[in-house]
């Protein structure tokens, strides 16, 4: 008589597999989702409140004022050619060698001297839905 030495797994047991990876799925990709924005605003609020002001504080701090609103933040990469043209400037500010966007992928908003933040700048970003609204992400205090 013939014997089998089969090693294989029964319908049950892959079944039970099945599940158990589902619950684990169930109880973790709740977990996992939405994190990706989270962080996408925690880079932005980062940029906005430590990054780029570190940066236009040492281009102040090279020329006595910020870049204006014309000259924007490409002044921390190259010297402005546009009036006040800075007369020591020591740039490039920014270690990486472009203008910073947000995580969203759009230009951050700025503006010197600011409306908010008059004797400095106003530093913001739009956030998700690229329009003025609550969502934003700004170096002011929002009252």
């Amino acid at each position: 008589m013939r014997q089998f030495n089969a090693r294989a797994f029964t319908l049950i047991e892959i079944i039970l597999v099945m599940t158990i990876i589902g619950i684990i799925a169930a109880l973790v990709i709740p977990n996992v989702a939405g994190r990706g924005q989270e962080a996408r605003v925690s880079a932005a609020s980062v940029d906005v409140e430590s990054n780029i002001p570190a940066a236009l504080d040492l281009y102040e701090l090279d020329n006595g004022q910020y870049p204006t609103t014309e000259q924007g933040l490409a002044a921390l990469l190259q010297a402005p050619t546009t009036s006040p043209v800075p007369g020591h400037w020591n740039g490039p500010y920014l270690k990486k060698k472009k203008v910073p966007v947000d995580p969203w992928g759009q230009p951050y908003g700025y503006t010197s001297p600011g409306i908010h933040n008059t004797e400095e700048f106003d530093l913001f970003s739009y956030g998700l839905d690229g329009v003025e609204s609550s969502d934003d992400i700004v170096n002011w205090l929002v009252e």
